[in-house]
């Protein structure tokens, strides 16, 4: 089967290329392969009730599938160059603000419209964090919810599936470069195209590598981010969220100067699983229907560690630790934190004694376990730093869950058209190392999709 252009990865960077595409030049021939389940076929078996934890499943629906990992996100869009992926290195601050903002127009077109955009240009809180140390990290973003940010995907589905041709449940094996385009081949079928987009995600980290590494196609060492997600009353955080919904706050620690910071903030929303190659970890969600909503808020305290000289492999770092967690505590470990700062583990007694009720169904137990002490020290500081800001925050019964790891791509070597030394091979999203964000990975499939057709 022969098509103009081949996308692997129906995540956010595929989706998006492929809408440019169909925008510029409808009459181009589209194939977009996707490991994981149609939209409507992900579901992931934790209900609760019958099944509590993580199964393995051959895929996994919350981290693959159409809509890639961002599917059942919290739907955060975040506009800014701050954070989210250095793709302004390759076209240009401005250019990525315009392409960012222009993926914020077609989310609003296809079910966001009426979500509220967040700003935190003018707020006070940034001269509060200053004032203890902080640093507030600027950006607007636009909230869709998981709930509305499904209902998005499901209509630029709606609008695609009658223009291009979608492969589900159908990994891409490998691709080759030939003498005139690329071949791709899948378990049970071969497949030419003239160009080829490849968006792969970070679940596609050891796929990515080892293609570029069968192309011959440079990569440099990436980081990988560790650390807890902190659970605790959404009342304590409230000041912050109601105004900025997500803060990004930086802070550097005093007695490493590591730095550490929030990730992922969810108001009112819930602690998931995360299966990432078999590896249990952390992640949260949040909903824009206020039914759906919880009583708590959610967020992520990570610490990035790169490495050099002579040991490269920052995911298998970060995996061994994961591994550890998974080990423990049979998936993710949850502690108070008042237990933590006593050296004892949380036991179920302690966890259900606590003033918060968790909304993930994890196995208590004991983090300094499982974390290096540098890690753990960082984090411990950040949550003493943060109470400042939000007196609550290092209440005895806030909870911590383990562990939660940020895994990135190789960085691949592209030029600013995001095209590999192969013409008409290129790669985008979070698979390429640069972007990190569902509003950046959108904005680079864009990117392409308007180099490939001239515009």
């Amino acid at each position: 089967m022969k098509y103009d252009i081949i996308i692997i990865g129906a995540g956010p960077g595929g989706i998006f290329a492929a809408y440019e595409l169909m925008q510029k030049k409808p009459e181009l021939k589209v194939a977009v392969f996707e490991a994981g389940h149609a939209l409507k076929d992900r579901r992931c078996p934790i209900d609760g009730d019958k099944i509590k934890t993580c199964i393995g499943c051959k895929s996994c629906s919350i981290m693959s599938g159409f809509g890639g990992a961002g599917a059942f996100s919290d739907g955060k869009y975040n506009i800014t160059n701050d954070f989210g992926g250095t793709l302004y290195e390759y076209i240009g601050k401005k250019r990525a603000l315009e392409l960012m903002n222009y993926v914020d127009e077609i989310n609003l077109k296809y079910g966001g419209f009426g979500t509220k955009l967040y700003t935190t240009a003018g707020t006070r809180f940034k001269t509060v964090c200053i004032q203890n140390d902080l640093h507030l990290l600027d950006a607007s973003v636009r909230h869709l919810g998981t709930d509305i940010n499904y209902v998005v995907l499901e209509n630029l589905y709606n609008y695609l599936k009658d223009k291009v041709t979608f492969y589900f449940d159908t990994p891409v094996l490998s691709v080759k470069v030939l003498n005139e385009g690329y071949y791709v081949k899948c378990s049970n079928a071969e497949y030419t195209c003239d160009k080829c987009i490849i968006s792969v995600g970070r679940i596609g980290s050891k796929w990515m590598e080892e293609a570029c590494r069968d192309m011959n196609i440079p990569t440099k060492s990436n980081r990988v981010d560790i650390g807890v997600r902190v659970e605790l009353p959404a009342a304590v955080f409230a000041h912050l969220t109601d105004e900025l919904y997500e803060s990004k706050i930086v802070y550097r620690t005093e007695k490493y100067g590591d730095k550490v910071r929030t990730f992922c903030m969810n108001p009112k929303g819930a602690v998931v699983n995360e299966n990432t190659n078999g590896i249990i970890t952390v992640n949260g969600h949040s909903y824009e229907d206020p039914a759906k909503q919880t009583e708590n808020t959610n967020f992520a305290l990570l610490v990035a560690k790169h490495f050099s000289e002579p040991f490269k492999d920052s995911n298998g770092y970060g995996e061994s630790i994961a591994r550890l967690s998974n080990m423990l505590g049979g998936g993710v470990i949850v502690q108070r934190f008042g237990d933590l700062i006593r050296g004892r583990r949380s036991t179920p007694s302690r966890i259900e004694e606590a003033f918060i009720t968790p909304t993930l169904n994890a196995t208590p137990g004991d983090l300094s376990l499982v974390l290096p002490k540098r890690i753990l020290d960082g984090i411990i500081e950040m949550i003493y730093a943060l109470d400042k800001v939000a007196p609550g925050t290092a209440n005895e019964d806030t909870l911590l869950y383990g562990v939660e790891v940020k895994f990135y791509n190789m960085e691949v070597e592209v030029n600013n058209n995001l095209e590999t030394k192969y013409e008409g091979l290129y790669i985008i999203g979070d698979g390429s190392g640069i972007t990190h964000s569902l509003s950046h990975a959108s904005a680079s499939g864009v990117h392409v999709a308007r180099n490939i057709t001239g515009e």
